[in-house]
């Protein structure tokens, strides 16, 4: 199985469409922000958020976070059907600080097409990108929960976008050459938990709240979803680096923006001096000579980072699944939580 053919996709993909349609009509503004006072532009709304938004949304993307959302809901005794109109939060968000990503890293490709900065705009790309992070709190305002789980699905949602932001400000400052020390590997771990595995928790304590889930599963499940965006970061990073990727970005564009990956980081540790030096060289000039950049892969290979970098998305997967394992009963969703955590170390392409 893949994440393409997985059951709950065509339910996702339904719910995105119906949340955010290709044209924004003057209604749609109204049932979003409130009543307009004069009258609204439906071909501005149209081509500056919903047409750039919707031009990234149909380059695919893998939407797993929906998925394991819907999968925690059923985990713990809720039934998925319930979540569904709450998946567009964790997909959109994660398509909003792609947009800006790319922006920030001043990429070309994204999902082997041209960014959309590059297409719409950097004004329509910052601002379509950001528009996506607040738009899915209209999934809870306009949803039928109690005020109480009104005000903690919100907390989770709030709590979580900070924590990627603050993931990313770390990640900018590492790669920006603004550091002058090496990142631990702990510091590494936090920021992909916060970068990257932030949206995941997001979206798995979500599933396991609507769902009913007690405040011990809902924390177990966070922090599995957290752990696999953490590991699915892992698996990008190595991708990134290797000639046979299919990820939609330029080989070694890592590299190319100095990320302080964890293979990086395994390599800076345990090399010669002379490796290390030139490593770091090659890092801080954000080089796009391709002689440079394959030195620069060809060193991390040398120290057997790549499989360092294997093993410990394996131990993390491992040491999640077993907190878990204790936690939550026998159950069909249990065994698909299993085997998303498969599809995220060993599927990523």
């Amino acid at each position: 199985m893949d994440f393409e053919s997985y059951k709950y996709r065509n339910e996702v993909e339904k719910e995105l469409h119906a949340f955010l349609p290709g044209k924004l009509t003057a209604e749609w503004a109204e049932r979003a922000v409130g009543k307009a006072r004069w009258k609204q532009d439906e071909t501005a709304l149209t081509k500056a958020i919903s047409e750039p938004v919707w031009n990234f949304l149909e380059r695919g993307g893998k939407r797993w976070r929906p998925i394991l959302m819907l999968v925690c809901c059923d985990a713990v005794g809720g039934n998925s059907k319930a979540a569904l109109p709450f998946t567009v939060i964790p997909e959109l968000i994660h398509n909003g600080t792609l947009i800006v990503d790319d922006i920030e890293d001043n990429s070309d490709l994204r999902r082997g097409k041209p960014v959309l900065h590059k297409l719409f705009g950097v004004d329509i790309a910052v601002n379509a990108g950001n528009a996506i992070y607040f738009l899915p709190y209209i999934a809870i305002r306009d949803s039928k929960l109690p005020a109480e789980a009104k005000s903690k699905a919100y907390d989770i949602t709030s709590t979580q976008l900070l924590k990627c932001h603050l993931g990313q400000a770390i990640d900018i400052y590492w790669h920006s050459g603004k550091s002058e020390k090496i990142p631990t590997e702990e510091e590494y771990l936090q920021m992909c938990a916060n970068k990257s595995g932030s949206l995941a928790c997001m979206a798995a304590k979500l599933g396991a709240h609507i769902g009913g889930g007690s405040e011990s599963q809902i924390e177990a499940l966070g922090n599995f979803g957290e752990t696999l965006g953490v590991v699915f970061q892992i698996q990008d990073d190595i991708l990134n680096i290797s000639e046979n990727s299919s990820i939609g970005k330029e080989l070694g564009d890592d590299i190319k923006e100095g990320k302080r990956t964890l293979m990086v980081i395994h390599t800076l540790n345990i090399a010669s001096e002379s490796d290390k030096a030139r490593l770091l060289e090659i890092l801080n000039t954000h080089t796009k000579d391709e002689k440079l950049l394959t030195e620069a892969i060809e060193l991390i290979k040398k120290h057997n980072s790549i499989e360092y970098a294997k093993k410990t998305a394996a131990r993390l997967v491992e040491a999640a699944w077993k907190n878990l394992d204790e936690i939550l009963q026998p159950s069909d969703a249990k065994k698909e939580l299993r085997a998303l955590a498969e599809l995220v170390l060993h599927k990523v392409v």
